[in-house]
């Protein structure tokens, strides 16, 4: 049973919107590759997860603190009496292990996730501890990609590499047990310690200068789109959508990258550049969100 889902990070949300939107810098360029790459990973593992078929209880993607400090799950599961937690990478390529570091081919020094892996494991247990609450934890990392290498690694590293996940899956499957409710007691208990607004986002300074405006296409991204009576079509692939549907998909961006800016008729207007009616605008927005004040005052929430 999944108890916690997946969501897509607001800060990977926001750089995607700046990546289509804007220059990013190269720093910036791979931070967002790193943490859209990491995120394609952890769905990956998720999908493994819920085809279990063991009772147990699924949490995804949970931020806790414990003694003002802050740590996050990739992935955990209370399955077979115990507690399951993974951090998940997706890394691709060769690497190698040496001297309690890791390296990628040929000498490029990455951060090492055993080392948080750690981290994370002493942290759960002070956590569960200071509530009152004992269970055997057994942590791993998870390296998710088939294209992983990882050269002269010890045996008794703490990892599941890309051969090893699916017996690792039907090993978790094989004894099954029964939740019971101390479980059921620690699962509600992360639930409600889980910390919904994360403080380590690293978003770059950005003003609406440097935003480039326009409704772009839903399939391609591109800014070929041009409005033909009710329908917006892209040009480049030749993708049509309602222009309410783009209007209102165009505006939802808008307030992801703006959170500040009120939503009125004549930066919405601006926004979309390519729908030549302030009237059409209008209507859209007071179809799909509520009015506060009026006349040139009138602002939509």
């Amino acid at each position: 049973m999944i108890l916690k889902h997946r969501t897509k990070p607001d800060e990977l949300i926001l750089l995607e919107l700046l990546d289509k939107r804007s220059e990013l810098s190269s720093k910036d360029l791979q931070y967002f590759s790193n943490l859209k790459k990491g995120y394609e990973g952890e769905l990956l593992f998720d999908i493994l997860t819920e085809q279990l078929h063991s009772e147990c209880l699924l949490l995804n993607d949970l931020l806790l603190e414990v003694n003002n400090t802050i740590f996050q799950i990739d992935n955990l599961n209370l399955i077979n009496g115990k507690i399951h937690f993974y951090e998940v990478k997706n890394y691709e390529g060769d690497y190698y292990y040496e001297s309690n570091k890791l390296f990628k081919k040929p000498k490029q020094e990455v951060s090492n996730p055993l080392l948080q892996l750690s981290r994370s494991e002493t942290l759960l247990n002070q956590l569960l501890r200071s509530h009152g609450c004992h269970l055997p934890i057994e942590a791993s990392v998870i390296f998710i990609n088939p294209s992983f290498t990882l050269y002269q690694a010890p045996l008794n590293l703490p990892v599941i590499f890309p051969t090893q996940i699916k017996n690792h899956m039907k090993t978790l499957d094989a004894n099954p047990v029964k939740i019971n409710e101390k479980q059921k007691k620690i699962a509600d208990l992360l639930m409600s310690l889980h910390i919904t607004k994360s403080p380590f986002t690293k978003i770059p300074s950005y003003h609406y200068e440097q935003i480039r405006e326009g409704i772009t296409c839903e399939e391609c991204d591109s800014f070929s789109v041009v409005v033909e009576g009710r329908i917006c079509k892209c040009e480049a692939c030749g993708h049509k959508e309602l222009v309410a549907d783009a209007v209102i998909r165009s505006v939802k961006e808008f307030m992801i990258l703006f959170p500040e800016q009120k939503i009125t008729t004549n930066a919405i207007y601006e926004w979309c550049k390519i729908v030549q009616s302030k009237e059409r605008i209008r209507n859209i927005l007071s179809k799909n969100f509520n009015m506060v004040g009026v006349r040139q005052w009138a602002y939509f929430i």
